[in-house]
């Protein structure tokens, strides 16, 4: 199982990274985990535009999403073999309703779906390709889901966006890499159930015991070596800030 790096950026993207958006491949499968502003673009340095074989969309907000809208213009409109098949999409309730209010203009009211084959999310496990996945509702403003990902003995599991909570603690439990949004910075902001801080990401790793952390949607306003340092202070593992373009093999 690979992992690739597409975008990290919290909230907006960066100067040097599009929003959220994470690959992740085995026997030939390639998973992508959102797909926020500037991914399409990134994605493209990765693999193919019509490489992908599914899409996993943690929540509905626009840095994990609106880069489909773009994805459902070169799917729909393809210009060299025809209009693709349908992609498996899986994201919560109300998915293709909102792209297609943020696309404003599809050819008909059901566009989306002639090119994205959408599944609602609840929690549970289930397969998506050669992968077991699980997942869980964390806790942010609108329905956002965590989901851990197996395959070959090796899990990851990807916090989407959320505040401190249970759910979160079980669904990364022993994992051998942990993908953890860290967008506040401990001391300075304390909003429950929205983001994580460095200090509470390293919290929970450590709880959940896992083998490796990964710090994620950082925004481009907040220093994320705090945010790593912070980590460290209470997690004794590996752990890293992600970047762009970075590979980890499980």
């Amino acid at each position: 199982m690979k992992l690739t790096v597409v975008g990290c950026s919290g909230s907006f993207p960066s100067a040097d990274s599009a929003c959220s958006s994470y690959l992740v491949e085995a026997d030939g499968f390639r998973l992508l985990l959102d797909m926020g502003n500037g991914a399409l673009g990134e994605l493209q340095r990765h693999c193919g535009l019509y490489d992908l074989d599914a899409i996993f969309l943690s929540h509905l907000h626009a840095d994990h999403c609106i880069d489909m809208c773009g994805y459902f213009v070169a799917r729909y409109y393809r210009h060299d073999g025809g209009r693709c098949a349908p992609i498996p999409v899986y994201g919560p309730e109300g998915t293709e309703q909102r792209l297609t209010t943020a696309y404003a203009d599809t050819p008909s009211p059901t566009s989306m779906s002639e090119v994205f084959d959408f599944h609602t999310l609840k929690p549970g496990a289930f397969e998506i390709g050669p992968f077991s996945v699980r997942t869980e509702r964390v806790a942010h403003p609108v329905e956002t889901y965590g989901i851990r990902v197996e395959h070959g003995g090796k899990s990851l599991t990807y916090s989407g966006d959320t505040g401190v909570c249970d759910a979160l603690d079980e669904l990364a439990a022993g994992t051998d890499l942990f993908l953890c949004e860290a967008s506040f910075v401990h001391g300075k902001e304390d909003i429950p159930d929205l983001h994580l801080n460095g200090r509470e990401a390293g919290a929970c790793a450590r709880r959940a015991d896992v083998g490796r952390l990964v710090l994620t949607h950082i925004p481009p306003w907040t220093d994320g070596a705090q945010n790593l340092a912070d980590a460290r202070a209470v997690y004794e593992g590996p752990s890293e800030i992600a970047v762009p373009g970075a590979v980890y093999e499980l």
